[in-house]
């Protein structure tokens, strides 16, 4: 799963001053969450299904074989919400014997006809009636709904929307659409005979067995998948779909499009083959499921789903030219799903305790893809980016990232079993090498496959292949919470010529024990010196020196995962851009110089910076300068122009083109106009805000030129108040999920949140639905990281319903309107959602 993260962070709201959450155990007693007891071990689960268009249900067919896992047992207890249940019998031979069974709280409990040992076989029938949406599971902040089957656009009442169906297993709403054991330390192989219209196309795990019409417009596909897995992955698609067919060794690769986006489909997806080869050759272990497809789905839940051998994407992995010149937002969620059918199918989570031994290893696959496909620069401002993503929620520190007192299964879907799990297995595998890492790696596949894991066979795995004891890494870090939080002072001895570095942990909580680089800096020059860190408040460490050091740079490889008070002068940042050749030290130099441009030695780090090779720094220079001040146009303006033309990164480009707007400046007119007509969406934005900025009339007229729904958050910034002041129709839709949370961003930025405010006012007083559609959906995402704070939910419920009486005041001037009810029906369901 990789999980869905409202793009909001530029407002830095939701965890954060006196907006912030609870810490997860806050106000309750320990409780321990125990993995769960089998009594029941699943062989094969067979289904057949139709759909109920019309009433959004599903009529199922079950075929259970089963035995008891160790003790006799003469009952079978189903986890099966909200079903209507028909029939119940045992099948033998192809005859069915009812049998007695009770029905009631989500629970199927059958009494079988005798008492079975474990050698013992049997196959239960079960006919019923699936009905997602009668239930009352809910979801969480990364999984934001859970009735496991969802019909989108049923009726195919809405123009804009496809009709599909597709289903969601994590965490526990496979069973609301078949009866099953819907714990993750179950597995089973499958087969799924689905009846479907035969102008659609299915999907599902395994390979179809064959596909036969019936002869009315009907079609029955058949599915296998002959490999054991977790109910949980289990998966449906049905839709209208193009299939665009890839390949991988003598494995089929699919990617399931909508038709419009058929002739970008290998541009977004067409990586997932040297992917499969990458992760198979470094573990030593080949991909070893049947095929590996991949289907977006409109209205999803989540980010992606793992489902074994049929990956499920949220519709925004879609994406055309103007985006993907600029980059594939999505190839880290596809390198991510992909490592999951090692990390996760083959070796699943003996418990959501230990739901690190899945998404800890998913996250940090992204590290690994990038670094092998883009180099080391490129694959440590991930790991940069998930490191800052943990450190955002305050709440996370006090959370263990194994943990059997979570409040609900869903909770351990967070930037700890994620961000920080990720960071954690960084640090794991430079400690031991890559050898001995991906070794144990290896091990812990080959000995735990096909059956679930936690991390203590991690570690013992690790511990088999290397010699070394790693109780204390996993002890600190795996059952333990927190990081470290560094300080340190530094004193020179003339006469000795030794520097002292005295380093001391701040953090509340044990002190950590790790290794550390620590660079050195003489005459501009770093020196690496590897220490290790004590479990102690004070370490103390001396190194020999020519001469007083220029300066010392902690962390200097950026492995560790900590938070180090830093003293640095711009002068000494400049020296440690220049000096170093890791991406973080380079990275976190220019953050500083571009946060105090004023100085001189900063402009200096900035203007360096602009030739940095990782387009990411040379964007975060551009992003720290002024031109409209003289010593920064004298410094950088040359430079700037070169960029903002010639750039191998659009995304570069378009920054430069940000920074020359600054300068108001007429003659940039023809640089900014050229911008409008780009492929790439982020060059068509910052052109538009440039242009607006020297003549605002023309906005307007230019605005229709580009997709802003693809602009980052940065963009967004700049444009929202252009297309609110000037009513661009056009881009109502676009501004809606930044303008939903008008409330917080006035928090930060007072001036954009009114901009923001007028936006939501303005799409309230309008009658149009995709805005509507777009502010109620990113609000109904949201609902699980701002329905954690009372004060937050009130601000949003409260939003919510002045922007009903204004929607009804529309509906009262226009009630012939054709969408106008469907818009305050999306409106009341997201009051609803925040009550």
């Amino acid at each position: 799963m990789k999980k869905l993260i409202v793009a909001v962070s530029l407002l830095g709201i939701l965890f954060t001053g006196q907006l912030r959450a609870q810490t997860e155990t806050s106000g309750r007693n320990e409780i321990y969450r125990a993995t769960h007891t089998k009594s029941t071990e699943l062989k094969h689960t067979k289904l057949r299904v139709n759909f109920d268009y019309a009433k959004e249900q599903m009529n199922g067919e079950a075929w259970i074989t089963a035995s008891p896992y160790f003790y006799n047992s003469d009952s079978l207890v189903l986890d099966a919400k909200a079903m209507l249940i028909h029939e119940v019998a045992l099948e033998k031979s192809g005859a069915r014997s009812p049998l007695k069974y009770t029905y009631s709280n989500d629970i199927l409990k059958i009494n079988l006809d005798k008492s079975y040992n474990r050698t013992q076989d049997y196959t239960m029938y079960i006919k019923y009636t699936a009905r997602p949406n009668e239930v009352t599971q809910t979801g969480s902040a990364a999984i934001t709904d859970a009735k496991g089957l969802y019909f989108v656009n049923a009726q195919g009442t809405d123009p804009d929307k496809p009709v599909q169906i597709w289903t969601q297993g994590e965490t526990e709403a496979s069973s609301a659409w078949f009866p099953t054991v819907d714990k993750p330390n179950q597995k089973t192989t499958q087969e799924i005979y689905m009846t479907v219209p035969d102008k659609y196309v299915t999907l599902s795990n395994g390979l179809m067995k064959s596909s036969v019409k019936d002869g009315k417009g009907m079609r029955t596909d058949h599915w296998v998948q002959d490999k054991k897995h977790a109910p949980y992955l289990f998966f449906m698609g049905v839709g209208d779909y193009a299939i665009v067919k890839d390949k991988w060794r003598n494995i089929a690769v699919d990617y399931y499009v909508e038709k419009e986006y058929e002739p970008y489909a290998k541009q977004i997806f067409g990586n997932t083959p040297e992917m499969l080869e990458f992760f198979s050759t470094k573990l030593k272990y080949d991909y070893p499921w049947s095929k590996y497809a991949q289907i977006t789905a409109r209205d999803y839940v989540s980010g992606a789903m793992e489902n074994t051998t049929a990956v499920l994407h949220q519709e925004a992995a879609q994406q055309k030219p103007g985006d993907l010149i600029d980059e594939n937002r999505w190839e880290d969620v596809i390198a991510h799903e992909a490592f999951h059918h090692w990390f996760g199918n083959i070796v699943t989570t003996e418990s959501w305790s230990n739901l690190t031994v899945n998404e800890s290893f998913a996250n940090y696959s992204e590290y690994l893809w990038n670094e092998h496909k883009y180099g080391k620069d490129y694959a440590d401002y991930t790991l940069m980016k998930a490191a800052q993503g943990y450190y955002a929620d305050p709440a996370n520190i006090t959370k263990d990232l194994v943990r059997f007192n979570y409040h609900s299964k869903e909770d351990m879907f967070d930037g700890v079993s994620y961000n920080k799990g990720g960071s954690i297995l960084h640090m794991l595998r430079n400690y031991l090498g890559d050898d001995a890492f991906y070794a144990g790696l290896n091990d812990y596949l080959k000995t735990n496959e096909y059956g679930t894991g936690e991390a203590s066979q991690v570690r013992l795995s690790l511990e088999k292949v290397s010699g070394k004891d790693l109780n204390w890494f996993f002890n600190q870090w795996f059952y333990g919470s927190g990081h470290p939080k560094l300080s340190y002072t530094t004193t020179y001895e003339p006469v000795k010529k030794q520097v002292t570095v005295t380093l001391s942990q701040n953090q509340a909580g044990d002190a950590f024990e790790f290794p550390l680089a620590v660079d050195v800096y003489e005459n501009g020059k770093p020196t690496r010196r590897n220490v290790w860190v004590n479990a102690k408040s004070r370490n103390i460490f001396s190194f020999p020196v020519a001469k007083n050091p220029d300066f010392i740079n902690l962390n200097a490889d950026g492995v560790l995962l900590a938070e180090i008070t830093e003293n640095k002068t711009p002068e000494q940042y400049f020296m440690q851009y220049s000096g170093s050749k890791e991406f973080l030290s380079r990275y976190k130099a220019v953050d500083n110089a571009a946060e105090n441009s004023a100085q001189a030695a900063s402009l200096k780090t900035i203007t360096a910076a602009l030739k940095d090779p990782n387009f990411r720094i040379r964007m975060r220079a551009l992003a720290g300068l002024d031109l409209s001040k003289a010593d920064h146009c004298k410094a950088a303006l040359g430079e700037v122009e070169k960029l903002a033309s010639n750039d191998p990164k659009t995304l570069v480009q378009a920054a430069a083109i940000s920074a020359l707007a600054k300068t108001k400046n007429k003659k940039y007119l023809p640089v900014f106009e050229k911008g409008i007509s780009a492929v790439s969406n982020s060059v068509k934005a910052s052109s538009l805000a440039a242009i607006a900025g020297i003549d605002p009339s023309r906005v307007g007229a230019l605005a229709d030129k580009i997709d802003l729904e693809s602009a980052g958050e940065d963009l967004m910034t700049e444009l929202l108040p252009l297309i609110v002041k000037n009513k661009i129709e056009k881009q109502m839709h676009a501004i809606a999920s930044t303008v939903a949370f008008y409330p917080f961003i006035k928090f930060q930025n007072p001036q954009l949140g009114t901009s923001a405010e007028e936006g939501f006012n303005w799409i309230m007083t309008s009658d149009n639905l995709k805005a509507t559609e777009n502010l109620t959906k990113i609000l109904m995402q949201a609902k699980g990281q701002i329905g954690q704070n009372p004060q937050a939910k009130m601000m949003i419920s409260q939003m919510l319903k002045d922007g009903l009486q204004k929607k009804m005041g529309v509906l009262k001037a226009n009630p012939a309107s054709p969408t106008i009810n469907q818009q305050v029906d999306l409106i009341n369901k997201a009051i609803e959602a925040y009550k």
